[in-house]
C-alpha cells in the first residue's frame, strides 16, 4: 500500500527569498507583472511595427519565459467595506440614503454579472550551471567555502545572474511600451497561493 502524499509535496517551491522564487531543484525564478496594450485600437501600420518589435525581442533572448495570465472573479469587498464605513459617518440623511442604494447596486451588479479582472506575468529563469564529481554527486559551481557561506555566496550570484536577465526583458518590453514592475516578497507569496488555492481568499499569515 502507498503511503499518500501531501498536496506540499506537489508544490515545486522550496522558499520564496528576497524577491525570488527558489525552486526545490535549486533553480531560481523571477517574475515581472506587465501592463497590457490594447492592440486592436492601433493602426495597421502600429499593429505591424509591435510584431516586429516582439518578434525582435524574443530572438534577442538566449534563455526562455514564461508568460502567465491570471483571470479571476472581481473581488469586491473591499470597496463595498469602504463604501458602509463612509455610510456610517455620514450626517446628511439625503447622502446616507443615496450611499446605501448605491451599495446595493454594487452588490447586485457585480453578483449578476462575472466580472473578471485579467493579471499579466513574465516568468524569468535562472538555473545554475552544475558538473558531475567523480563520486557521481552533482554539485554546483563554486568555490570550497562553509555551508552557510557557500549557500549565501551562491545565491547572491545566482541572484545578480537572474537581476541580468530581468534587465533584458524589461528593456525588451519596454521597447513595445509594456510597463513590468517586479514583484516583491510578499507579492510573490501572494500570487502563488492564489495560484495553488484558486478557491481561497483569505491568505494564511507567515511568521
Amino acid at each position: 500500500m502507498t503511503t499518500p502524499k501531501s498536496t506540499q509535496s506537489f508544490v515545486p517551491i522550496e522558499e520564496v527569498r528576497d524577491g525570488v522564487v527558489v525552486l526545490k531543484d535549486g533553480s531560481l525564478r523571477a517574475v515581472l507583472i506587465a501592463s497590457s496594450i490594447n492592440f486592436a485600437l492601433k493602426s495597421r501600420d502600429e499593429q505591424q511595427g509591435l510584431l516586429l518589435q516582439y518578434q525582435n525581442f524574443l530572438n534577442s533572448l538566449d534563455f526562455y519565459l514564461q508568460i502567465f495570465v491570471q483571470s479571476r472573479r472581481l473581488d469586491i469587498r473591499p470597496y463595498i467595506s469602504i463604501l458602509e464605513e463612509r455610510l456610517k459617518s455620514q450626517t446628511n440623511d439625503l447622502l446616507k440614503v443615496q450611499t446605501q442604494e448605491y451599495i446595493e447596486f454594487i452588490k447586485s451588479f457585480t453578483e449578476n454579472n462575472n466580472i473578471m479582472t485579467k493579471s499579466f506575468f513574465v516568468v524569468i529563469p535562472y538555473t545554475p550551471p552544475i558538473i558531475q564529481n567523480r563520486q557521481g554527486w552533482w554539485i554546483k559551481l563554486f568555490k570550497r567555502q562553509p555551508a552557510k557561506t557557500v549557500e549565501t555566496l551562491a545565491f547572491e550570484e545566482e541572484r545578480n545572474q537572474l537581476e541580468q536577465r530581468v534587465d533584458v526583458v524589461r528593456q525588451g518590453l519596454g521597447r513595445l511600451g509594456v510597463r513590468v514592475e517586479l514583484l516583491g516578497t510578499e507579492e510573490l507569496v501572494e500570487l502563488y497561493f492564489k495560484a495553488f488555492n484558486p478557491g481561497e481568499v483569505n491568505i494564511p499569515e507567515t511568521v
